[in-house]
């Protein structure tokens, strides 16, 4: 490569966004104290930059503006340049991206803010062209718009932007108002299962027609749902949402079939085009939810999809000291010597290149038919393409294919006059040839941080797959990433979490020089994980730590004046707002995950004031919970489990017998949301028999490995016989 014209100061950074942008010939600064004091002493005004490395339109906008010479001055001759990568930093990009959203009623990514020096917006928007075009005002016009009004009109944009603060403070607040009680759990329930099934796609599952998301938190909810009316219609129909939704996922173009794990979303209701950018979050909580249908289900189907994800996680999102790396990107190469980088390149496939890879004929199949008519067949390969140009605006896909199972493989063997057992190995054997044909393609970008909430998403994911498939080696890579995050996340002499590490020079882990703390969502995700690894290995090392961190969480972040947690610490000058987020999108919001997490740890602990809290953040919720609990699914199950309160299943025997492995495995067959497991072993020294005195007066019964389902302290009378416990399981 040629030496780069231009360097700034991301170059310093470890953040594989922010180094993208290390020879533009702007020049960034990071979100520093450095960039504000020089904002202040030049009187200049701040353009504030968010993105991440696999957003497809935040490529764009660099290539078209921020790699543009001309531009890159106009913008160091009247700016303080300040870029930030929005996965370390999610309390600046909500704090701005909450006034782009008030402001210009949407939002989105690349976000482009304009701030006096004090840090206050202004004016604010997404992706700008670099030019004016008939319908949008161009990039460079907006930068000299502005620069002008700062010169004219300066004590008005002053005035303007206080105001625009206060508004701000006003609309985002989100507190106990008067009523101190939980909203009514029942109704909640109801009318979340209501809006979720009027938003249903019968045919193709899902929640909307286009683009489609994978949303577990909208899949939890049902399940839990069902699970708490098995016998009745509508958990008959909540049941089935969840389960047709998770089967028309697996067999559509968002799941990779040849490189496996599940693509960001799809462009179509068909699931068939997608985004093709992998994160983390999906995947962790993707593993988990197809765990689930299995659990509940006894299909098959579900439990392979689980391991084709926890497999694409292990072979490419995982370091070699144990963390996960935060995505794969979209855009590559199409072949080693392309000049330009392209959307799907890596995934895509060309009918002539299937044909070529699988020309062999098939034995036993109706004259003349080979593996590539097979192939082709069921994942609906055409000749001149399968994507609609409607779906492809900028032509990248043309001629291409995007793997989608069209038919069933009953249907594809009685096509071709195969056995279905024949049928499965054909079809593995094809995949396993465009596998190793794909490896010989430029690989798409790695964004190689490592966050603390997300792999707390995907150590759920193992540990949770781990125990309901039985698999051991899912639980010891869940318990290698959580010694991970406490060796290289984790402060023990503050106690506190750390927000981000990252891959640096001869693969070695690194921190930043002055490491960022955690926020909110890695307190709640990484608690959960230690919870869900603490029910798969029964390790109470992890109880020990959860519990820790929960109360570092009280003490960072809890609200005492209107309830529920703020994602961010105080006292951070550079923070205009601290907010609490009130939806859960991608990803569950920290308080509603925390709801559960604290019903836990006073079931783990004895400390009742946890369950109180719970209700607490419940009550500060409580308006939009009763109202639209669909942009709050996670947190609206979370008021049966807290309705339901938690149940206790306790098994006393010996962690390695046979009858103690048989009753666990009883427990993980299992899908019961308002039940946690211990497993007490006898030993009186150990963590939870000094937590939970009464776990003393629980004995074996015979001899053999005894079953408790205990609520409030108080416990049902012993049973011995996996049926008995699989019985009280499912009352």
């Amino acid at each position: 490569p040629s030496v780069p014209r231009h360097t700034n100061r991301l170059i310093n950074e470890k953040s594989p966004y922010l180094l993208q942008h290390a020879h533009n010939p702007v020049d960034w600064f990071p979100w520093s104290q450095e960039a504000f004091d020089k904002a202040k002493k030049e009187n200049k005004l701040i353009f504030l930059s968010v993105g991440y490395s696999t957003c497809h339109w935040c490529h764009v906008m660099e290539e078209e503006s921020f790699k543009n010479r001309e531009i890159g001055e106009i913008m160091n001759k009247n700016f303080v340049c300040i870029k930030v990568d929005r996965e370390e930093r999610p309390d600046v990009d909500k704090v701005y991206m909450t006034f782009v959203q008030a402001t210009s009623g949407g939002g989105g990514w690349p976000m482009s803010v304009w701030l006096t020096p004090d840090l206050k917006p202004f004016v604010g928007g997404t992706y700008f062209p670099p030019e004016d075009g008939v319908h949008r005002v161009g990039f460079r016009t907006v930068l000299l718009r502005i620069a002008e009004q700062w010169k004219e009109n300066k004590d008005a944009l002053l005035e303007n932007s206080q105001k625009i603060l206060e508004a701000l403070l006003h609309r985002s607040e989100i507190r106990v108002r008067g009523q101190e009680s939980p909203p009514p759990s029942k109704e909640v329930m109801a009318t979340c299962f209501q809006q979720l099934s009027n938003s249903y796609d019968e045919d193709y599952g899902g929640f909307s027609e286009s683009p489609k998301f994978p949303t577990p938190v909208n899949l939890n909810f049902l399940f839990t749902y069902w699970a708490l009316h098995r016998t009745t219609p509508q958990g008959a129909r909540a049941l089935q949402m969840a389960l047709h939704t998770l089967k028309m996922m697996a067999h559509g173009g968002i799941h990779d079939h040849v490189g496996q794990g599940f693509h960001r979303y799809s462009t179509d209701q068909h699931w068939h085009v997608p985004h093709f950018e992998k994160m983390l979050y999906d995947q962790g909580q993707l593993a988990a939810m197809y765990s689930r249908a299995f659990q509940i289900s006894g299909d098959e189907f579900f439990a392979d999809v689980a391991q084709d994800i926890l497999l694409y996680v292990s072979r490419d999102l995982s370091d070699q000291a144990g963390g996960f790396y935060s995505a794969e990107d979209a855009d590559s190469y199409p072949t080693t010597a392309s000049g330009e980088k392209r959307e799907g390149a890596f995934c895509v496939w060309e009918a002539e290149e299937i044909r070529a890879l699988l020309p062999d004929p098939v034995e036993g199949a109706t004259e003349g038919t080979t593996l590539g008519d097979v192939f082709m067949h069921h994942y609906g390969v055409k000749e001149t393409g399968n994507v609609s140009p409607v779906k492809d605006p900028h032509q990248e896909l043309k001629g291409k294919n995007v793997l989608i199972v069209r038919s069933s493989l009953e249907l594809t063997a009685a096509r071709f006059g195969l056995e279905l057992g024949r049928l499965g190995a054909l079809l593995w054997e094809g995949r396993r040839r465009l596998s190793a044909a794909r490896a010989q393609r430029p690989r798409p970008h790695m964004d190689t941080k490592m966050l603390a909430a997300w792999n707390g998403l995907m150590i759920s994911g193992f540990a949770q797959a781990g125990a309901a498939l039985a698999k051991q080696e899912y639980v010891s890579r869940a318990v290698q990433a959580a010694a991970f995050l406490r060796r290289h996340l984790f402060d023990p002499t503050s106690g506190r979490l750390l927000r981000s590490c990252y891959r640096g020079k001869d693969n070695r882990v690194e921190q930043s020089a002055v490491p960022i703390q955690g926020f909110l969502e890695d307190y709640a995700f990484v608690i959960q994980a230690l919870f869900d690894l603490y029910e798969a290995s029964l390790e109470q090392g992890w109880l020990e730590w959860a519990l820790q961190l929960q109360h570092m969480q009280d003490k960072l972040f809890w609200d005492p004046k209107g309830f529920a947690y703020f994602s961010s610490e105080a006292g951070d000058p550079s923070l205009l707002l601290r907010l609490k987020d009130d939806q859960d999108g991608a990803e569950p919001t920290a308080n509603s995950v925390t709801v559960t997490n604290l019903l836990r740890a006073a079931c783990y602990s004895g400390h009742t004031e946890w369950v109180e809290k719970a209700g607490q953040i419940l009550a500060a919720f409580s308006e939009r919970l009763q109202k639209i609990p669909i942009t709050l699914p996670e947190m609206a199950r979370a008021t049966a489990v807290f309705h339901h309160t938690l149940k206790q299943v306790v098994i006393c025997g010996d962690p390695q017998g046979e009858d103690t492995k048989e009753m666990l495995r009883c427990v993980h067959s299992v899908f019961s949301p308002n039940k946690m497991l211990i497993l007490a072993d006898g030993d009186s020294s150990a963590f939870l028999y000094r937590q939970l005195p009464f776990l003393a007066s629980l004995a074996r019964k015979d001899g053999k490995a005894t079953a408790y389902l205990c609520s409030n302290f108080a416990c049902s009378l012993p049973v011995t016989s996996p049926q008995e416990l699989h019985g009280m399981l499912c009352s």
